[in-house]
Parts: structure tokens; sequence; C-alpha cells
């Protein structure tokens, strides 16, 4: 009916016959929530209804010069009001074209993004803003074939196998790292001490740290203060335990396990733990340390003074050989015990919702993340799901220069990394100088010891099968190069998100300064999507990741992980391989890095989980 937009229904005329719509030649066109245009959201006002109402009010008023619609008598009086109406009708059309050519023009034109809850920013804040340089492409030609074949499929059915894990293997394995451990509730056990934990690093390693200071509390039999998080200058974010994991619930989930005060006792706080040489470094415990080392090195200390402080500690236990009940605590801590607060729990859920179009699909992986939040109904719920991939693309300046790769952007790229190793790792190109096997540019290539560029992994997803109009939520902000570096992955993919794009600013600000809370809700993206990518198995937020969703995510959750020196050979035939053939290999490679295998002696329990003592198998 005409005249809805919230106000009653305009009066049609009383014709006998049909409508003056048909009578004058008027096209009866019709607005559907599929076709209203973007102007319209932003306005909230619909200039096609707005003048179909005047249309229809001046052919009201102009009804009582038309009593009847059995015939039209036309007088010479009648000529010139037929005249005037017609030129009002024209004049009311041409308007109408005008507004709407007008909003439709201004609704492409870049803004400030709208301060409403589904506001998208600027696409191209996810990257440096580098407009001036050119974009740079390594494999012209494999990203010419690429484009083409993701035309041609793009009105073809995507094989639902992209977003379900490939082995059945993996169904087998469920999470129960919570119920490994038989410690009797109430048990009288004497502290040896207390153990101080400064951390360092990012959001990734500090959780790191968290889990290994847990497992050597119960080694050694200590009471653990809430770990500290040391301030770095290249994270610069002054955010503690508190600000990022629930304490309370910390300490509820490991009570029968250890002891967990949130400070020293008031006589032990004055203590000069440096002084009376109770301080542990990096340097006094070796990476891999075994709970030999521990029980050499930390115990006689903890003894002795009652108190020991790891400064700035991190990975610094091993994971092979380790008693079963201790690394089932650092699974018990890593996977249950770690939860966001509800700042983040909250803000991270919207972030879901707005990327899968407001559909909470309420699984065990959401629940763990975000909590009750992911439960609240939404008022647009009902717009449908989107599936999504989440990649993380460590493609920053600094992974960049400590390479020693070239990307392809010549003598000005080369001399750029070079001073940004001048003014942030000379200590590094020192033993470079020392070195006298140096290995080129072209051999570390050949190596797979290159991080990949975005254009590498778009040329992966493309091969694995992903459609042009994937929706990729991309992790992490500052990809080196730019919108040089940035153009050939948004030629495949143009569908890119980020949280800085899905939050309004005013949703983001409280997270401004705070860069390990800002990779909190990148955890929370990339840990929900539908699939997972990296591009470097050693980071630590890809290792996190890909571990908690191998432990919460069961068939649904799968991670592809490029195996960097077989891609470097598949690329190597840049200029002679053909798209078939590039699609076999990237999806042989693909799938054999997604075994369901467990866990191998040495590997980290964190990435992964699927091992008697974390997970529980069924036969």
């Amino acid at each position: 009916m005409m005249g809805k937009q919230g106000s009653h229904k305009s009066p049609r005329p009383e014709c006998e016959g049909g409508n003056y719509g048909v009578i004058l030649g008027m096209k009866d066109y019709k607005l559907t929530s599929s076709d209203t245009p973007s102007w319209k959201r932003m306005t909230g006002v619909d200039y096609r209804w707005h003048s179909k109402t005047l249309l229809l009010h001046g052919l009201k008023t102009d009804s009582s010069k038309c009593n009847s619609c059995r015939g039209l008598y036309v007088g010479k009086k009648h000529i010139r009001t037929i005249v005037v109406m017609f030129g009002f009708l024209g004049s009311l059309f041409l308007l109408d074209s005008l507004v709407i050519s007008f909003f439709e023009f201004t609704s492409h034109q870049p803004t400030a993004a709208p301060d409403n809850s589904s506001g998208f920013q600027d696409r191209d804040s996810y990257i440096n803003n580098n407009n001036k340089q050119s974009p740079v492409y390594m494999y012209g030609r494999l990203l010419n074939l690429a484009a083409s074949a993701l035309a041609e499929k793009e009105f073809k059915q995507e094989s639902s196998n992209l977003w379900l894990e490939p082995y059945r293997q993996a169904s087998l394995w469920e999470p129960c790292a919570e119920r490994k451990l038989q410690t009797i509730p109430g048990k009288p056990v004497k502290s040896n001490g207390y153990i101080l934990v400064s951390a360092n690093g990012g959001l990734n390693q500090q959780r790191v740290a968290i889990c290994n200071a847990v497992a050597v509390a119960y080694l050694l039999n200590a009471t653990l203060v809430i770990p500290k998080f040391l301030y770095s200058n290249v994270w610069k974010d002054p955010s503690q335990f508190g600000d990022i994991y629930q304490e309370e619930y910390f300490m509820n989930i490991l009570k029968y396990d250890i002891s967990i005060e949130k400070e020293l006792p008031s006589n032990m706080k004055s203590l000069d733990v440096e002084v009376i040489g109770s301080q542990i470094t990096d340097a006094d415990l070796p990476k891999e340390a075994t709970p030999d080392d521990y029980i050499k090195i930390v115990l006689p200390l903890l003894l002795r003074y009652r108190v020991v402080h790891f400064l700035g500690y991190g990975n610094r236990l091993g994971f092979d050989p380790l008693p079963p009940d201790i690394q089932s605590l650092r699974c018990k801590c890593n996977f249950h015990a770690l939860k966001f607060v509800p700042k983040i729990q909250q803000v991270g859920s919207l972030l879901i919702k707005r990327i899968r179009g407001f559909s909470a699909r309420e699984s065990m992986l959401d629940t763990q993340l975000v909590g009750k939040f992911i439960h609240k109904e939404d008022h647009e719920a009902s717009m449908g799901s989107t599936k999504y991939l989440a990649l993380h693309l460590r493609f920053e300046i600094d992974m960049v220069a400590y390479s020693l790769c070239e990307f392809g952007g010549g003598d000005d790229e080369r001399k750029e990394l070079q001073a940004y190793r001048e003014n942030h790792f000379p200590l590094f190109l020192e033993r470079l100088k020392k070195n006298s096997t140096s290995i080129s540019p072209m051999d570390l290539r050949k190596l797979g010891r290159c991080p990949l560029t975005p254009e590498e992994a778009a040329l992966v997803l493309a091969g694995v099968g992903f459609k042009r109009g994937t929706y990729i939520y991309l992790a992490g902000s500052q990809i080196y190069g730019g919108n040089s570096r940035m153009e050939p992955f948004t030629r495949l993919y143009p569908n890119v998100i980020t949280k800085e794009i899905l939050l309004t600013p005013n949703e983001l600000a409280p997270f401004r300064n705070f860069s390990s809370q800002l990779a909190a809700l990148d955890f929370i993206a990339c840990a929900s999507a539908d699939v997972f990518a990296m591009t470097d198995s050693g980071s630590q937020l890809s290792s996190l990741v890909s571990g908690f969703r191998t432990y919460y995510g069961g068939t649904h959750a799968p991670t592809l992980r490029p195996n960097k020196t077989r891609l470097a050979l598949i690329l190597r035939e840049n200029e002679s391989i053909g798209w078939n053939s590039f699609e076999v290999r990237v999806k042989k490679m693909i799938l054999e890095g997604q075994n369901a295998g467990i866990r191998s002696y040495g590997r980290s329990i964190y990435r992964n989980p699927r091992c008697p003592e974390c997970m529980c198998k069924h036969h």
C-alpha cells in the first residue's frame, strides 16, 4: 500500500475502472528491503516515498475537477488545468530524480563512520595511509589467473568442506582439562613461599607467562601472587591483570590446585627482592627449562627468602618432559581460568555479531570467549548469519625488517628496512657483521623464511577455494607498505573488515591507548571465526587462537596453516604454473597442515591441546 512509512494510509481517489496512476501512465514502482539505497539508511528518509505522497496529495486536491471517472470530458476550460497538472507532475518527477541522485552520490563519498550500532568506518583504516606509493606486485601473472578463477566461480556453489575440519578424528576429542586434576578440596598444604611474576611482551606472551607461572607455583608448592605486566616501550600499554582478565574467576577456578593471593602479606611488602638475591631473570633459567631446573635454581631461594620474583618472565618452562598433572594444570589455566573482563567480552560480542549480521550462533567457542553477552537478543537478529574467515597477517615492519628478506619494493624498500634495523635492531646488525656466512634474500625466500605478503596470503585463499565475496576479518592494523601492499589482496578479496571498521569511535575509545586490550578483541574475533588462517605459525596470537579453536571448536573450527617452505617452491613457478595445478598443490599443502593427530613431543600444549593431559578422546 502507498503511504506506509509511519503515517496513515494515503486516501485513494475513488475511481471506477482503475486508479490515476494507470490513467496518467505513471509507473507503480516499489521499494523492498533488498534495494533500499544507502542514503535512506543514513538519513531515515525515503524520498521516493515522499514524492509519491506528494503526488497523491496533488491528485487528491485536483479530484474536485474530476468527480466521475466514467469518462474524461476535455473542454477548453480544462486544457489549461491539465497542462498545468502535467507540468506540476513533471516537476515533481524531476525533483525526485535530483534528490535521489544527490543522496546516492553523497552516499558513495568517503565520510566519517556514523555513530550507530552498525556503523562502518573508512575501509582503509586497517593500513598505513600511504596513497602516494603505487601497488607492489610480486606475482602479477598468478594474481591475474586468480582473479579470473574467482570470477568464474562467483555463481557456483562453494564447497561446504571449506568451513569444516577435514579430519574425522577432530570430533573424537573434547575439552576436559578442568577435570584432570584430582586435588582434594581443602587439603592442608603448607606453602613454601610466594612467587611474584612480572610478565613481559604483549597480550599473548603474557598469557603464556601466566599459565607457566601457575604450573611453577604448583611444582614448587608456592603461593602465586596475581601476576604483574611490565610496561613496554613497544606495546606502550599500562594494563594490568585485572584490566584484561577476571581476577576473582581466575582465583576461584584454580583454588583447589594452587594458592593464589592478590598481593604479598603486609610484612613482606618492604622486601627488596633484588637486593636480597631472590630475583630470577631469563638469564638464570634455560629457555626450555625443566622441573629439575626450577627445583635446583629456584626452590632454594624460595625456601631461604620465602619469596622469589620472576622478572621479565615469559616462555621459560619447556613442554616435555613434564609430569601429566603439571601439563593438565597449564591447560586448565589457559582454556578455563583466563576469562576476559566484561568490558572486553561485551565489545567482543558486538564485534562477532556485526560480522555475522547480528546473528549469535551461541557455540561453545563463543560462550567461552564472551560469556553471557553472546546470548543477548538483538533486534536485528533476523537479518541472518554470515560466515567469515579471520586472518592474522603478520606483515608488520618489525617482522619484515628482521627477516632480512626483500619483497619487490626495490631500492626504496631496501633503504627503508635497513634504516629501521639500524634504529631498532643495532645488536642484531652487530651479530650479522660478525657472522661470516650470510644468506641472500633470494635464498631466504627459497627456504620459506620470509613473512608472507598480503598478495601471497590472497593467492593461498584463492587456491584453497574461498570465493571473492568472503568476509575476511583482518587481525592487527599496521601492515607494512599500507595501501601499496594491500591493493593486491583487496583486488581478489574486497570484503576486508577490522575492529576499526566494525566498531564506532565511541565504542573503541575505552581501548584506544591499551594495545593488549585491543589485541584481546582481535583474539575474540579470530577464535570465533568460521575459519582462521595464519601466515606465521610462530606467532603467539596464531598459536594461542588455533589452540583455543582446537580445544573448543570440535569439527566447526578449521585452521589454515601454510607451509612456507612448500609455498615458496610453488610460487617460484609463478611464470609457468597453471591455475589448476596451483590449486591442487595449495589445497594439498593446507590439508596436510590440518592433520588432527595427537600433540607430538616438545610441541606447545597451548597450540596443540589434543593430548591425554589436556583433552579426552572417545574411541
